[in-house]
């Protein structure tokens, strides 16, 4: 029997190698290509409740990869706060800060400012504006602010302004000692907890100042109102409370006696709350009470234990993200639904817990 073999011409073989070769190069195209996309946006939001030992610094990020910091924490310690906002974001997978809000300028909130802006691109520095508080601290905290964000984009925000988060909402409800009295959308509610809510002293520090925010996604919702005192925080929500109920509640003032006033905390109905105190600092024992006891509240994580409270008054050790005695360092993050679910995981412990949807 015999084979037929086809004959092939030099033409045509040249021809078939030129495919071939264009074939594999636009399979190494196609490679490179997918290996430098954007990876594929979470259909979650995540926060980070960063330990700036007893400070604040906050991370947001939306599912589109939109960032907001709130607030850097303290300065110096060879650059730990830097380090820390930076573990955050590598964890979270972001190289760069859209929106860094500072919401007051004490040491502890603004301080790591111009560690940071070295270390990391920011687009945009927002703050209530001037510096209020007669102290020389406080004005040398300032004025370092000022340095570092020089010649940077920058805006003084006002109660009732937004900040562009696509996917979410973003609206500042207090800030430089003014409040918001509606929010689109929502209609004020008469507040029971007013009339029996002691009056509390003028602040005129900084703390009074604060810029608070409220993020909302989808039917999740999330209130920072930094180190707002009693007196800005009555008149935030009495005799009408503008604030809808809210999902997770970062305790304010780091959990001290002077903030968390009983009419806006149960006002508010927290299903969450995260206290971002320090081993040492604020977390007292009538804070956490307050917070413990509002109608409705799940669970109180605290970033520390109190040492110098009690054992009745720290949560249990599962929801304490650096114990006594523990390494610091580790912190809570956050994954938030549309639907008003979440999910709060303890690094140092790996453990996390679902809350469902309301």
């Amino acid at each position: 029997m015999r084979l037929a073999f086809q004959k092939i011409s030099p033409f045509s073989h040249h021809h078939f190698f030129l495919r071939l070769t264009r074939v594999f190069a636009a399979s190494l195209l196609l490679v490179a290509l997918h290996a430098h996309a954007a990876p594929p946006a979470s259909k979650s939001l995540r926060i980070y409740s960063i330990d700036v030992e007893g400070g604040q610094s906050t991370l947001l990020v939306t599912p589109s990869g939109a960032s907001l910091l709130i607030d850097t924490g303290w300065p110096g310690n060879n650059g730990r706060d830097a380090d820390r906002v930076q573990a955050a974001m590598r964890d979270v997978g972001i190289a760069k800060i859209d929106h860094l809000l500072v919401t007051h300028y004490h040491v502890d909130h603004v301080g790591g400012v111009p560690e940071l802006a070295r270390r990391v691109p920011i687009g945009e520095f927002l703050d209530h504006g001037e510096n209020r508080e007669d102290s020389d601290i406080t004005r040398h905290d300032y004025a370092a602010y000022l340095k570092a964000i020089e010649g940077k984009p920058h805006r003084v925000v006002h109660p009732g302004d937004t900040i562009d988060l696509p996917g979410l909402s973003a609206i500042v409800l207090t800030a430089d000692g003014d409040h918001i009295s509606a929010i689109p959308g929502t209609k004020p509610q008469p507040n029971p907890w007013c009339a029996s809510e002691p009056k509390a002293e003028a602040d005129p520090s900084e703390n009074a100042r604060s810029v608070g925010v409220l993020i909302t996604y989808g039917k999740f919702r999330f209130l920072d109102l930094g180190d707002l005192t009693k007196a800005k925080e009555i008149a935030l929500v009495c005799p009408n409370n503008p604030i809808p109920p809210i999902d997770l509640y970062l305790a304010t003032h780091h959990g001290m006696n002077l903030s968390n006033a009983k009419a806006i905390v149960d006002a508010i109905h927290p299903r969450v709350t995260i206290m971002n105190n320090g081993a040492h600092k604020a977390g007292s024992p009538e804070a956490w009470q307050t917070i413990h006891e509002s109608p409705g509240m799940q669970d109180l994580y605290m970033v520390h234990t109190a040492e110098g409270s009690d054992a009745a008054h720290n949560s249990p050790e599962a929801l304490i993200a650096n114990p006594k005695g523990s390494g610091d360092g580790a912190y809570f993050m956050v994954t938030a639904s549309d639907d008003g679910s979440f999910s709060i995981t303890n690094s140092r412990t790996g453990q996390t817990k679902d809350y469902a949807k309301r």
